[in-house]
């Protein structure tokens, strides 16, 4: 007896299909996406959660990081060029495939289909965060580079607002999420990841990663609210 073949299920695949070449200027796109959410914006998140870190140690030592890094020569170029630019296309672009993606967790609700689900709409919140974040604390009120010393209070005004405070520990948690499962599929979409084993232990590596990230940015956030700091002096503007 004939049977009858439906072009309506879809193929059952594992693991990750890997960047092509010879697929038009799209795979250029994927290829230069993929690379800015490592170089420079992963660089940059860990050196921003880094810097932040130093809000633990009070009002002063963050003061002077933000010093420092104001201090750096050619800042703002450096800022346009290797952070403002490439999150902009890496977000545009992101959003850009996720209108365009499609997932299959109601036929097929495995951990691949929803950790997909999850890296779009994490993704969608960091992009929403960084914009008023930095539109926040970069573009209005106190200019940082004339007192970098308000910077720490300047956040502790922000987060005394308990909606704020979910906004940046909700933010914190997506952004690190992102980057860790962004790290993970960078390796295994760029070959070098592969086979299942080395995808699943390298797994285990970016898992930690996104929880060692989420901690330290968690912690900076504390630093803010806790009641260590909560009477500092306020610097004279």
């Amino acid at each position: 007896m004939a049977t009858v073949e439906s072009s309506a299920v879809p193929q059952i695949r594992s693991g990750v299909e890997p960047l092509r070449a010879g697929q038009g200027t799209s795979f250029l796109w994927h290829k230069l996406h993929s690379l800015l959410g490592i170089v420079p914006i992963g660089a940059f998140l860990l050196e921003h959660l880094l810097s932040n870190f130093e809000a633990l140690k009070g009002p002063l030592a963050y003061g002077d990081q933000v010093k420092f890094l104001n201090s750096l020569p050619l800042v703002r170029v450096l800022e346009w060029v290797f952070i403002f630019l490439p999150i902009l296309y890496h977000g545009i672009y992101g959003v850009y495939i996720w209108l365009r993606g499609k997932s299959n967790i109601v036929y097929y609700p495995w951990a691949g289909n929803w950790m997909y689900i999850a890296q779009r709409y994490t993704g969608l919140v960091a992009f929403a965060y960084i914009a008023q974040h930095v539109w926040r604390q970069r573009f209005t009120g106190v200019m940082l580079p004339e007192n970098p010393y308000y910077a720490f209070h300047k956040v502790q005004v922000e987060l005394a607002n308990p909606w704020m405070l979910a906004v940046y520990v909700i933010a914190m948690i997506a952004i690190c999420w992102h980057f860790a499962y962004g790290v993970w599929l960078f390796a295994a979409k760029w070959g070098i990841t592969s086979g299942e084993n080395a995808r699943r232990r390298f797994g285990y590596v970016c898992i930690a990663l996104g929880v060692m990230l989420a901690a330290l940015g968690l912690a900076s956030i504390w630093a803010f609210v806790g009641p260590w700091f909560a009477n500092a002096p306020v610097p004279n503007l």
